[in-house]
């Protein structure tokens, strides 16, 4: 047998492994907590080093990607300049009413109204572009959606193709089809189901992250954005923030921008920056990546004749 330790040699010895265990085990949480912050708290789009090679917009997909609900109108609009109204409270007191409605065609989101505000954002409505979940709020206020004043303006709704697909004809497809029959002065477009997954092969090429892995959902500004540049030779954005307007994702001492409502339609709504942040740091669920996607808009803007305003940058 070999030799036996003393009391005060078996303590040193279990000493010397508590303290190898405990060297271990603060090297594994470190370790285990730097993969964490990386996956929670860095910016979504810190896979942008597996970017492709940038899309051309311009011959991307073409206008056979739009399907009329009814009839056999064509995509065929084209503007050589656009005001591209966002629904951010930024564009609230920015008086760009005026500057916006003398813009040869004038694009909005979703149910974002325009009575009460003119002042800020104009009337004049040449595209909306509108998500399958605010189809319904856009329909029940016809007087402020469908009775147009611009002429024939155009709705392009967006949505997974069992919804709003042409094959598959759903409830939600059948429902926008006869509220197009009765408001014939409008154009009412879907994106098709191969100019869907197009959007999603465009989110992975340009931020080197798959969509549905990802866990993360398209914004109607995506959808907006990328139409906007297929129709327009200049752009100029309305009340769009840069991506880093709402700082690191991470807690700091250093008080962050001021309080804006994410919507301006919506006094009482969530608060913009933590919209964002929350969305772009979301692991479980699905997730609007806003500040990946305002990376991306960034260097469209070298590309495609973009400008930002209110704020500008």
């Amino acid at each position: 047998m070999g030799p036996r330790l003393n009391g005060k040699s078996q303590q040193g010895h279990k000493m010397v492994i508590f303290a190898a265990i405990f060297v271990l085990m603060t090297l594994l949480i470190l370790y285990g907590s730097n993969n964490v912050n990386e996956s929670i708290h860095t910016p979504f789009h810190v896979a942008a080093h597996n970017i492709m090679k940038p899309t051309d917009l311009k011959r991307w997909a073409g206008r056979d990607g739009y399907v009329p609900f009814h009839g056999n109108k064509s995509m065929t609009l084209h503007c050589r300049d656009c005001a591209l109204v966002t629904s951010s409270s930024h564009v609230l007191s920015s008086q760009a009413g005026s500057e916006i409605d003398q813009t040869e065609c004038v694009i909005r989101m979703n149910d974002a109204p325009t009575l009460g505000y003119e002042s800020d954002i104009g009337n004049r409505t040449t595209v909306r572009v509108v998500a399958h979940a605010s189809v319904f709020r856009v329909v029940r206020r016809p007087n402020e959606f469908l009775h147009q004043t611009d002429g024939n303006s155009t709705i392009i709704f967006w949505g997974p193709p069992n919804k709003l697909g042409k094959e598959a004809k759903g409830t939600l497809y059948r429902f926008i089809q006869r509220v197009s029959m009765t408001y014939s002065n409008l154009s009412f477009f879907s994106i098709a189901a191969n100019k869907m997954r197009k959007f999603d092969n465009l989110f992975y090429r340009e931020t080197g992250r798959d969509r549905q892995k990802s866990h993360s959902w398209l914004s109607t500004g995506w959808f907006t954005m990328v139409i906007a540049i297929e129709m327009c030779d200049n752009i100029k954005v309305y009340g769009m923030v840069p991506p880093s307007y709402c700082g690191r994702l991470l807690p700091r001492k250093k008080p962050g921008p001021k309080k804006m409502p994410y919507h301006y339609y919506k006094p009482r709504g969530p608060d913009e920056c933590q919209m964002y942040i929350q969305n772009e740091s979301g692991r479980r669920g699905n997730h609007h990546r806003f500040i990946t996607e305002k990376q991306v808009f960034a260097r469209w803007a070298k590309l495609y004749n973009i400008t930002f305003t209110h704020p500008k940058w």
